[in-house]
């Protein structure tokens, strides 16, 4: 008989967005096979979601097809597929698609980058009523909803209803909220102000509303201030250190006041897959995996958790859910895998790099925050502008991207304002009705 030709090891990644597509590109020169599985056919770039929704960008300006960014790393297979649990001891995750469920998958090495979804702080009845932005198909409903308001009000007969098809409610004055709010008035008081007859769009409400005591509540107080200055001149009502009571078919109340509204959108706090109830480990408060410094889960050194799904401190403090923090620990957790499967002694246990904090507010404003560095307005901008467009994930969509921004910005014109209704299709029913999945996120 010959020799037993070795068994190459298997790396499985389960999530296609920031933390484990910086893992797969990591592992591009391992001797072992990557198996990269996310419920998406494609990466998406989250930080622009909010451009989708507000018809800036087109959505495939903001995604990428997995299989096209990892087409040259012959190492790697991509599988469309919803991974629904892991068996940690017999070393396999469940995998079911269209054709088959959980059907298990054996690894070697696994690194969750499941990423995150929407937390209603305990109200999902929220959720029928009040949309969030996770992915493409959430954007676009959501690109259709504020589009269909002006439809609604235009159609209209009676005057005093406009009001309150022309009030936009968002709930959440982080950066999504934020630049979201900024967003909108720009569309309302640039692009379409000249293209309805029997309303008038600029007169639209847009209402922020955040419990915390400001807005952008992670920058420094002077950015926060810049923000929430050049918001309410775009005609934003800002109301933070109050809290929503509650959401339904026609508005919400806050501290005791009820807004008419028929578009409220979520823009607050999320929630992380369900990776530690798969495990069966320690999470913290939120239900994020605790891991080791070398972000393995303790006891099982061949399972990795990165990004918005893990919980890491540095410093004494809990590291932040952003793109960043997922690209690096991907990238750290896929070198790491490398030097054990050659030889070579390990990393050094991980430490988060904090190139800072970015957020743009209506046209050709921004706020930056990087260290004592604090940055607003035109250049600020700029660096966004720069940064966002560096880490879109092929170069075509950054020439795309580029020069759709110069084109908005010169001519007020939008990228996408359809309203699409994709038949046959979860996205194709009321937003209302839409439910909303977190087993395998894009983040």
């Amino acid at each position: 008989m010959g020799e037993r030709i070795p068994r190459v090891p298997r790396v499985v990644i389960v999530g296609g967005g920031f933390g484990g597509l910086a893992a797969a590109k990591a592992l591009r020169k391992t001797p072992a096979e990557i198996v990269l599985i996310d419920r998406t056919n494609h990466h998406l770039f989250q930080p622009l979601l909010y451009q989708v929704a507000t018809s800036e960008l087109a959505p495939g300006q903001i995604g990428s097809p997995i299989r096209g960014i990892l087409r040259n790393q012959k190492n790697t297979t991509v599988i469309l597929g919803e991974v629904t649990g892991v068996d940690k001891d017999q070393k396999c995750v469940f995998v079911s698609n269209v054709d088959h469920e959980r059907v298990p998958l054996a690894y070697d090495y696994l690194i969750l980058a499941t990423g995150v979804t929407h937390s209603y702080f305990g109200h999902d009845e929220f959720e029928k009523f009040a949309p969030g932005m996770k992915s493409l198909a959430d954007a676009v409903a959501v690109r259709n909803k504020v589009l269909q308001a002006f439809e609604q009000a235009e159609a209209e007969e009676d005057p005093s209803r406009h009001r309150d098809l022309l009030t936009f409610v968002l709930v959440g004055a982080g950066p999504t909220g934020v630049e979201m709010a900024g967003a909108i008035a720009v569309l309302v008081r640039n692009t379409l102000r000249s293209e309805f007859r029997r309303i008038d769009p600029a007169a639209a409400r847009i209402v922020l509303v955040d419990a915390g005591s400001r807005v952008l509540g992670s920058f420094s107080e002077d950015l926060s201030g810049a923000a929430k200055k050049r918001l309410e001149k775009l005609g934003v009502e800002v109301r933070p250190g109050h809290a929503v009571d509650h959401i339904d078919g026609e508005g919400v109340m806050v501290a005791g006041e009820r807004i008419l509204s028929k578009t409220v959108i979520w823009t607050a706090g999320v929630a992380p897959s369900p990776a530690g109830k798969w495990l069966n480990v320690g999470t913290d408060r939120a239900g994020r995996v605790l891991v080791q410094k070398d972000l393995t889960v303790r006891g099982y050194p061949e399972i990795f958790v990165v990004g918005d799904t893990a919980a890491l401190d540095q410093d004494g403090k809990p590291l932040p859910g952003v793109a960043q923090v997922a690209m690096q620990e991907g990238r750290y957790a896929g070198r790491l895998i490398h030097r054990r499967l050659i030889g070579e002694p390990a990393l050094r246990p991980f430490r988060y790099f904090d190139k800072g904090n970015l957020a743009v507010v209506g046209k050709g404003f921004a706020v930056l925050q990087s260290g004592k560095i604090h940055v607003k307005g035109f250049p600020a901008w700029l660096a966004w502008a720069a940064v966002h467009l560096q880490f879109l994930a092929q170069s075509n969509l950054r020439v795309s991207v580029l020069v759709q921004w110069v084109w908005t910005y010169l001519t007020g014109q939008r990228g996408s304002r359809l309203i699409v209704n994709y038949h046959g299709s979860e996205t194709q029913r009321p937003m209302a009705d839409a439910p909303q999945k977190a087993v395998v996120s894009s983040k």
